[in-house]
């Protein structure tokens, strides 16, 4: 099975179902106000992006990578961005052409895989926005090696990703009430260490499977492609969406840097 396609169906599915906070479109208020210079965005649940992350964006070049949805590339192409976005799910791209179609806006919107999108879109690009969603892909290193490909020197790549301890527990016993305990392993691969059964159940209900990633994979990976980590924030979530969320920070965001010039 491919599972990248497959989690391309999930989103699709969760996307047209309209429940996510993930799929809901900005209103043409925030657009206008982004016009204006008011604007925030978010890599993480909560937390809005330090301003000072994003240089200049009026006339940027930014690619926002698996980060449709009809919310945050919106609102940077209203700030003044030229944005592409890039994401494997058609239903949340469709978001984002909502919203440019209703509210006048110029993007670029690619369908395909991150780990491919050395494929489908070239640089230089000024700034990667990389919100949470690296979850859904099985091997992290391609997607840092093709950014730092197609960032220009001096360029920049914010990402969000989910504290990969949160894949510890077991959490459809907790939401049926269990304590939290630890469970599994980490790195976590759903296909591998989730019951057969399980799997399959959510296969066939087009529920996404997940993957959790070390610190290492995460932000060792970006060092590794060639990049310099020169921002870092924790992000919460809410009571509602996990308990632990009373206990750890279940996000973090980084702000890396290309090198102005190669190491000769």
């Amino acid at each position: 099975m491919d599972i990248h396609r497959h989690n391309a169906s999930a989103w699709n599915t969760e996307s047209d179902s309209g429940d996510s906070p993930w799929c809901q479109p900005v209103g043409p208020d925030v657009i206008a106000a982004a016009r204006r210079g008011d604007w925030s965005v978010i890599l993480t649940p909560n937390k809005s992006v330090p301003h000072d992350w994003f240089g200049d964006l009026a006339g940027a070049r930014v690619l926002c990578l698996a980060g449709s949805g009809g919310q945050q590339a919106p609102v940077l192409a209203a700030a003044g961005a030229d944005v592409t976005v890039l994401d494997i799910a058609s239903a949340q791209l469709a978001k984002d052409r909502l919203v440019a179609d209703r509210d006048g806006l110029e993007m670029t919107l690619v369908e395909a895989d991150m780990t491919r999108l050395g494929e489908h879109v070239s640089g230089p690009f000024d700034l990667i926005f990389h919100p949470v969603s690296n979850l859904f892909i099985a091997d992290l290193a391609p997607v840092w090696r093709q950014c730092a490909a197609v960032l220009k020197p001096g360029g920049r790549m914010l990402s969000g990703f989910v504290n990969p301890d949160f894949w510890l527990f077991d959490h459809d016993a907790i939401d049926a009430g269990a304590p939290l305990q630890v469970q599994y392993r980490v790195p976590f691969d759903a296909a591998r260490d989730l019951p057969e059964a399980l799997v399959q159940a959510r296969i066939e209900q087009r529920e996404a499977l997940e993957f959790s990633h070390s610190l290492q994979a995460q932000i060792g990976g970006q060092i590794e492609a060639g990049l310099m980590i020169a921002g870092f924030y924790e992000d919460d979530w809410s009571d509602e969406a996990t308990p632990l969320n009373a206990f750890m920070p279940t996000s973090f965001a980084t702000l890396a840097l290309k090198p102005a010039a190669e190491p000769s």
